[in-house]
């Protein structure tokens, strides 16, 4: 992830794929980023990723079938948005304040899983 900056025009990554999903890991991602796909998930792992505090990462996810595997550290707190038919598993910090990973999800089927490593 690139360090915050005060210019206003954050970098967007945009992934699109008709079948099969996508694998992301910290040193892929900007403040930003969209996944897009028919049918397949997203597997993101954010364990390395030095997120600053008060700091948001925004990941997009738009597919028909397919949710979103995130792992993250146990201090992130992680924000669920979206519509989705499935759950969201996380059992992380909810309080306001330090790192935020904010994840909309917008599909048919597929939850958002969170673990904390």
């Amino acid at each position: 992830m690139t360090k915050p900056s005060t210019d206003p025009t954050q970098k967007t990554d945009i992934k699109i794929s008709l079948i099969g999903g996508h694998r992301l890991d910290g040193a892929t991602l900007h403040e930003r980023t969209l996944t897009v796909s028919v049918i397949g998930g997203a597997d993101v792992d954010l364990t390395d990723l030095d997120i600053p505090d008060g700091a948001e990462l925004r990941i997009t996810k738009l597919s028909l079938i397919g949710g979103v595997s995130l792992r993250v550290r146990p201090d992130v707190r992680v924000d669920v948005r979206g519509l989705r038919l499935g759950g969201v598993r996380d059992t992380g910090p909810t309080e306001p304040g330090g790192p935020t990973v904010r994840i909309d999800a917008w599909g048919l089927v597929g939850g958002v899983s969170v673990r904390r490593d």
